[in-house]
């Protein structure tokens, strides 16, 4: 019983769940008589003078604390180029195009319904996947999924996450100061001389992070940037993986079981009625429909189009209906589209919850038809598959 307990608590069950559950204690806290100790704590003001930092709780989170979280994407990222499944040129493609097309419908969509209007900025809401929700989700079905499936997923998210920050780079930066950018370049140069003169002392690093964190936050680009960063000037071994693979296990279960679990308590919290009377309807409908149908289409679609091209190939076991249900779990945006939403509608709570009402509905709906449709496509001595030529 203690190695069964011990084993949940540390799967991508567990985390996924504990991410559910914070989200959920966000929203009753935040539909609640006791709605004002909620905003007093997002709002609680913390300041370090020496460095100039003055923000509320809740900026901390989503500006410190989610740069550790890129800098674990980032990791991941890494790692999959280097060694994993998107060091197969036909296992990358696969999951580039499926990501590009679970990035390009949802996108298109959000802006038909928000084109010239007041929500026009949120087109990037519902580009991503959150990649603990969604595996969480599959490793429900245990067994049953072949691990090829699975692998194609956290490709398929660590792509996603990957234009997300390309997304957040280009689109959803501040004014720039080209002082601070300029230290930016001179910080990441260093760490990468770390690198080629092969230095392995994982705090070197990680105080220089700290340093490239604070230039970028005053440069202007979106302080997150530099977990990104931070993780591709981390040296990877060939062999051993050290010291990167040693960084990404320190960081995963902080990173899981704390970071985003407090993101989704500090985010998550709407006042539906509120958020449902806030006449910008067209926000939540873009985002709903945008994940709702924007990512199992895009995904299914590109996917088919590059295996019939002969430029990718389905992994080995996995069947398109298989396909078809890890793109309705590409619809769960939750915590990578939250944190869009929050740079799309800075300052604009109304815009904001509009969105996050669209983003939470639609998440938690793609969360249940993904393991339904997956519960009854891997589903024993029922093969789902067409012969390609079929297709």
């Amino acid at each position: 019983m203690r190695n069964t307990i011990r084993n949940f608590v540390t799967s991508p069950t567990f985390s996924g769940t504990l991410l559910l559950v914070a989200a959920i204690i966000a929203l009753l806290w935040a539909n609640s008589a006791f709605l004002g100790s909620y905003e007093a704590l997002k709002n609680l003001p913390i300041s370090i003078a020496v460095l100039a930092l003055d923000k509320p709780l809740e900026a901390w989170v989503n500006d410190f604390f989610m740069a550790i979280f890129f800098l674990l994407v980032g990791l991941e990222l890494k790692r999959e180029i280097l060694t994993g499944e998107l060091s197969n040129p036909r296992g990358a493609s696969l999951a580039i195009f499926a990501a590009l097309g679970g990035m390009i419908f949802p996108a298109l969509i959000f802006a038909g319904f928000n084109m010239g209007g007041v929500g026009a900025a949120g087109w990037g809401i519902p580009m991503a996947t959150d990649i603990a929700f969604a595996v969480g989700v599959l490793s429900l079905l245990g067994a049953r999924v072949p691990v090829a499936l699975k692998i194609f997923l956290i490709a398929l998210a660590v792509v996603d996450d990957m234009g997300a920050v390309i997304v957040i780079a280009i689109f959803y930066t501040s004014k720039l100061d080209p002082l601070m950018l300029g230290a930016v370049a001179v910080v990441y140069a260093a760490l990468w001389g770390l690198n080629v003169a092969r230095v392995k002392i994982l705090p070197v690093y990680l105080l220089l992070g700290l340093v490239l964190w604070y230039v970028v936050y005053k440069s202007g680009l979106h302080a997150t940037i530099a977990g990104v960063l931070l993780a591709s000037s981390i040296p990877m071994q060939k062999e051993t993986h050290q010291p990167l693979e040693q960084l990404e296990s320190w960081l995963k279960k902080p990173v899981n079981f704390l970071i985003m679990p407090i993101f989704a308590l500090f985010n998550a919290g709407i006042p539906i009625a509120a958020a449902s009377s806030g006449g910008v309807n067209q926000i939540t409908t873009g985002v709903f429909l945008g994940l709702l149908l924007g990512k199992p289409v895009g995904i299914t679609f590109f996917s088919w189009v590059a295996v019939r091209l002969g430029l990718a190939q389905l992994p080995k076991g996995v069947t398109w209906s298989m396909m078809f249900g890890v793109a309705i779990l590409g619809g769960i945006g939750f915590t990578m589209a939250l944190f869009i939403a929050n740079l799309a509608f800075k300052g604009n709570t109304v815009l904001l919850e509009t969105a996050k009402l669209g983003i939470l509905g639609a998440s938690f709906l793609m969360a249940l038809l993904g393991f339904t449709w997956l519960y009854f496509a891997t589903k024993q001595g029922k093969p789902e598959s067409l012969p390609q030529d079929e297709i």
